[in-house]
């Protein structure tokens, strides 16, 4: 009977220690990426798919990856009329240069624009598993900066427009760009 006592408080023991495994949904939504849609300037309310667009992040050497299935330097390019990039979780702003026709073999016809986003961060409690994810909204005086490089070239984004300030998901489109 001692013996049976004791096996039944040793696995009452090991088993009162064990807990759930902490593992985040895949479904569980993270930090929002910036969700940016492209239209044609002479028809605004058009869609316009961009060309061989490539973005590369400040200190980055290779552009953000839009096709995981391509190889090689294909796999960084864009080639539709909306694309969603990061912002940088431990800054309050983040600076891309958007390389249109990047893969043109005539230099001339190559455009890029140097774009820095400027906003402010607030980290949000996921749960256990997931940790926090990073909420964004941006400036509302200075939201981004634009140059053309080099600065003799006209800029190819003729105008940007922050649609949404805040960046909670990725559901909505939260800046336009007229070219």
């Amino acid at each position: 009977m001692k013996k049976i006592v004791a096996l039944l408080l040793i696995v009452l023991f090991t088993s009162s220690s064990c807990e759930k495994d902490d593992i985040c949904d895949a479904n569980t939504p993270t930090t929002p990426r910036v969700v940016i849609e492209f239209f044609n300037i002479s028809n605004p309310s058009v869609l316009k798919n961009v060309t061989d667009l490539k973005v590369i992040g400040d200190g980055m050497t290779e552009g953000i990856v839009f096709n995981t299935s391509e190889t090689g330097d294909k796999k960084y390019l864009a080639n539709g009329s909306k694309i969603m990039i990061p912002l940088k979780t431990d800054l309050n702003s983040t600076t891309y240069q958007f390389i249109l026709n990047s893969t043109n073999s005539n230099p001339t016809l190559i455009d890029i624009d140097e774009v820095t986003f400027n906003y402010t961060r607030n980290d949000v409690y996921v749960s256990r598993a997931c940790g926090f994810k990073t909420l964004f909204t941006f400036d509302p005086i200075n939201s981004f900066t634009q140059t053309a490089i080099p600065a003799t070239k006209q800029k190819w984004m003729q105008y940007i427009s922050v649609e949404k300030s805040n960046i909670a998901n990725e559901n909505e489109t939260h800046i336009k760009v007229f070219f």
